[in-house]
């Protein structure tokens, strides 16, 4: 019996994984994962004491220690289980990408699918190399449906996680500016993001497609992909949709087969009108009348920091401060400037992995804020800071200093927008607003 075979029988009596030593629980599996900074083989007997069930090292000095299994290198063990506990499941796999609105998108079909469906989707961000295994890990053998979504920074990463997840229908969102260091330029993020149309072309699967989107139309014809359902705003497709408005939430119509419908939602941001057609597109691909679709469309509610409209005492704060690309930070600005207020602050950090194109991306941020957003504006970061023009906004180097000044100058009874790159941790600044 092969490592695989052997832990796969292990997991399925005991199928809870784990790879920090911070969160053991009783009997789990502890993969002792190897990163930039940190051997988590070091941490393998205190995970056995901590109550771990069996630990998965690669550090030959384990060899034949009691309760403990050495494979030639755990990351690729931790994959390998993932992809045989895949092939065990006989079920629709959506897998889902993109440069911008991947999460919100998979939130979304999720809420649709739930409504008729007992479905798992990919909880938080764990949608990398180690984050896809452990999604397909956590899928228990009662789940009829899965929202599997695949995060990339360069080339080659999608064409893995799709060997791993292996997806049975698949959804691009867009292609965009980001993570233009990684994948080299934006044709290069358009080459990544189709390794999934060609695993669905090579696999039989069927792809949901904005037929809005000429990227996406040209990479499909060039994957050679027939199996397509589209979605968009035209009514050739299979569901299409008018937005009705968008100043603060979101209200779209929609049609599906025969039956026309309007839905109220509680999301902003107008960029989030595809997203919503995408959900409704695979409900209905997927047998949901059109109450079902609508009740989980209405009934999403966005709680992670992507286009959440959040009242603090003082104002109204657009939080989207999970991620920021240059695509998604012009959609946010617009989106600003669309919604109804007389006092307007936009707050934007840093955008991160944007390589060579970095000074000429941020400069065009602060180009298109000053030129479209009404009110005051406020960057953050040493990319912004690189191209200050204090006739445009306050430039600061850091939060720290953003904060400083939003103590000394509290903004009150404003719409703020709230948005840069996770690691700028803007956060920090929202118990000043």
């Amino acid at each position: 019996m092969g490592h695989t075979e052997f832990l796969y029988a292990q997991y399925l009596n005991h199928p809870v994984i784990c790879t920090d030593t911070r969160a053991i629980s009783e009997g789990c599996l502890f993969f002792a994962l190897k990163g930039d900074n940190f051997d988590a083989n070091t941490f393998a007997v205190e995970a056995l004491a901590a109550g771990a069930f069996l630990a998965i090292v690669d550090d030959p000095k384990f060899a034949g220690v009691e309760n403990m299994l050495l494979v030639p290198d755990v990351l690729i063990m931790l994959q390998d289980l993932a992809r045989h506990h895949r092939q065990q499941l006989n079920i629709p796999v959506i897998g889902l990408t993109g440069s911008n609105g991947k999460t919100t998108t998979k939130e979304l079909i999720n809420a649709v699918l739930s409504e008729k469906y007992k479905t798992y989707a990919t909880k938080g961000n764990l949608n990398n190399h180690i984050g896809v295994p452990l999604t397909l890990l956590a899928i228990g053998h009662d789940i009829e449906i899965a929202v599997v979504e695949m995060g990339a920074n360069h080339q080659l990463e999608i064409e893995l996680l799709c060997s791993i997840a292996q997806p049975t229908h698949g959804l691009i969102t867009n292609v965009g500016m980001a993570h233009l260091d990684g994948f080299g330029g934006f044709e290069g993020v358009k080459k990544g993001k189709a390794e999934l149309y060609t695993y669905l072309k090579q696999h039989e699967g069927f792809a949901f497609i904005n037929r809005d989107n000429q990227h996406l139309l040209e990479m499909a014809a060039a994957a050679g992909l027939n199996k397509i359902v589209y979605y968009g705003t035209g009514t050739e497709n299979t569901v299409s949709g008018t937005l009705i408005q968008s100043d603060p939430f979101l209200e779209l119509s929609w049609s599906a087969g025969k039956e026309k419908t309007q839905t109220i939602t509680q999301l902003t941001g107008s960029y989030n009108f595809e997203n919503m057609l995408a959900a409704v597109c695979i409900g209905y691909f997927f047998g949901l009348n059109t109450v079902e679709i609508q009740s989980g469309i209405a009934g999403y509610n966005p709680k992670n920091n992507r286009s959440q409209l959040s009242k603090t005492e003082r104002n109204t704060v657009i939080c989207d401060f999970y991620n920021a690309n240059p695509s998604s930070m012009l959609a946010a600005i617009d989106n600003l400037n669309a919604i109804s207020g007389n006092h307007k602050v936009a707050i934007l950090g840093d955008m991160f992995e944007l390589g060579p194109e970095s000074t000429v991306q941020h400069q065009l941020i602060v180009n298109h804020a000053a030129d479209r957003a009404s009110g005051k504006l406020i960057f953050i970061g040493k990319h912004f800071k690189a191209v200050e023009e204090p006739d445009k906004g306050l430039f600061f180097d850091n939060p720290a200093e953003a904060g400083a000044y939003l103590k000394d100058n509290p903004i009150d009874q404003s719409l703020i927008l709230l948005k840069g790159s996770r690691g700028m941790a803007l956060e920090k600044l929202l118990p000043l607003l």
